[in-house]
C-alpha cells in the first residue's frame, strides 16, 4: 500500500505533523512518504492520500485548496483523509476540538469533491522566531498576542491515534493494481 501525505505549511508545524503521520503509517507496514503541495505529487501514483494544511483566519492555505481542486478526479478515486493544523487554543465559546466552528471554510467544498474518509483538526504551534514580517507585526498587537500564544500545542497522542486509524483502515483495503 503506497500512501502520500501532502501538506501546505508556512512555518513548519504542519509539515512536522505530516511527517509524523507518515512515520506512524510506515510503522503499521504501509509505504508512506511526505511531500509539499508545492512539489505537485501525482495522487495517481498512490493508493491513498492524506492532505493537510495550516489554517489561518479560518481558511486552509490557498496552495492546499488548489492541490485538491486540481487533483479532484484522482483523489475521488482513492481513499483520502484531510487534516487541519491551526488553532493554538480553544476560544471561550468552543468547548472541544470536535466543534464544527473549528472546521476551515473550505472543508465543506472539499468534502463534496473528494469525499474524504475523515477530516481532523489538530492544534498547531507558534514560534515567534519563525514568523514572517506580516505575521510578526500582527502578533505585536495586544489582542493578537493573547489570541496567538507562543508554544507548541500539538497533541502528538491524538495525531498518532488518528494516523493509526488511517493505517488500520488501509490494512483492510485491497491494493489497487498499477
Amino acid at each position: 500500500m503506497r500512501v502520500i501525505v501532502v501538506y501546505a505549511s508556512r512555518y513548519g508545524s504542519t509539515r512536522e505533523i505530516a511527517e509524523f503521520i507518515a512515520e506512524k503509517i510506515r510503522q503499521h507496514g504501509a509505504q508512506a512518504e511526505t511531500r509539499s503541495v508545492d512539489a505537485a505529487p501525482d495522487p495517481e501514483d498512490y493508493d491513498a492520500v492524506v492532505i493537510g494544511s495550516a489554517v489561518y483566519m479560518g481558511h486552509w492555505m490557498k496552495e492546499a485548496v488548489e492541490f485538491v481542486r486540481r487533483n479532484r478526479t484522482a483523489l475521488a478515486g482513492r481513499p483520502v483523509w484531510l487534516f487541519s493544523s491551526g488553532p493554538l487554543k480553544l476560544g471561550p465559546e468552543i468547548a472541544s476540538m470536535d466543534d464544527p466552528r473549528l472546521e476551515p471554510k473550505e472543508i465543506g467544498e472539499l468534502r463534496k469533491i473528494v469525499h474524504p474518509m475523515d477530516h481532523r483538526v489538530f492544534f498547531g504551534a507558534l514560534d515567534p522566531e519563525k514568523l514572517g514580517g506580516k505575521h510578526r507585526t500582527i502578533r505585536m498587537l495586544p489582542a493578537a498576542r493573547a489570541a496567538l500564544p507562543e508554544g507548541d500545542f500539538r497533541n502528538w497522542n491524538d495525531i498518532e491515534a488518528w494516523a493509526g486509524g488511517i493505517a488500520r483502515a488501509l490494512a483492510t483495503r485491497p491494493v489497487a493494481s498499477a
